[in-house]
């Protein structure tokens, strides 16, 4: 009994993801090993696309593991991996699975160009491995990069790495993760606010900052749309604690106490 609810629940959310967010955001399915994360995927997609491509880096040919040496021209990459499976891709009706990534180094460090180009979330179970991942390929070793991660010296935007710790802490506390985009009415930008959390019927924006905690946009405007509804709001930052025009600034450790 236990399996098949567990299985319509994953479908579910996968399904969820594919109608209101699989133009934007691609799928992590975390989970033990041997649970099903490979089958119910691969069923997925067999029901819900066009067509599909299933890469199990414990079994691919060489050939599709050489592809990952150069992933400047997707264009070109998108064709040769075409050809190697004998699969046709569909534009915004197929789908690629990579299973058992973390066995090529070269398709795990294109973690830091999703993470980099904006268009992705990525949300880890573990912000060591996160932090390890997004500096792979720099002349560091994992000392360095910590040494430099705690005395602010790295050079690199931290907000990945903050917004991942707080969705740690959040997750431990027993929250689901929420986010909310909407589109601005003047420019192209898209306002973000980083996490949701309620209290009743009332909702309770965080918006993470490991820079500048003075401008939040994405909080006034959302905070203004929805104003009815918001509880309380929250900046998440690394100075200490103040509140401030109805806004709580609080240092990350503060997090669990939401």
């Amino acid at each position: 009994m236990g399996k098949p609810l567990f299985r319509r629940k994953i479908y579910s959310e996968i399904l969820e993801w594919k109608e209101n967010r699989s133009d934007k955001y691609a799928l992590l399915i975390k989970g033990a090993r041997r649970v099903g994360k490979s089958t119910i995927a691969e069923e997925f997609a067999k029901k819900e696309f066009k067509s599909y491509i299933m890469i199990d880096f414990a079994h691919t040919s060489k050939a599709i593991k050489d592809l990952f040496d150069d992933t400047y021209d997707l264009d070109f990459f998108f064709l040769q991996l075409q050809q190697l499976t004998g699969t046709r891709l569909f534009e915004k009706e197929s789908v690629i699975i990579f299973d058992e990534v973390q066995l090529l180094p070269k398709a795990r460090q294109a973690i830091k160009y999703l993470v980099a180009d904006g268009r992705y979330k990525l949300f880890t179970s573990d912000v060591g491995l996160f932090v390890t991942l997004a500096f792979r390929d720099k002349n560091y070793t994992e000392n360095t990069i910590y040494n430099k991660l705690l005395s602010d010296k790295l050079e690199a935007n931290l907000g990945y790495v903050y917004e991942n710790v707080v969705a740690q802490m959040l997750v431990a506390k027993g929250n689901n993760l929420f986010y909310y985009t909407m589109e601005s009415d003047s420019s192209n930008h898209l306002y973000e606010i980083d996490f949701l959390t309620s209290v009743g019927n009332k909702i309770c924006p965080i918006e993470v900052k490991s820079g500048n905690y003075r401008g939040h946009k994405s909080l006034d405007v959302f905070c203004d749309k929805f104003r009815s509804r918001i509880c309380e709001k929250y900046v998440v930052h690394t100075k200490d604690y103040k509140r401030e025009n109805g806004i709580s600034y609080i240092p990350v450790y503060m997090v669990p106490f939401l």
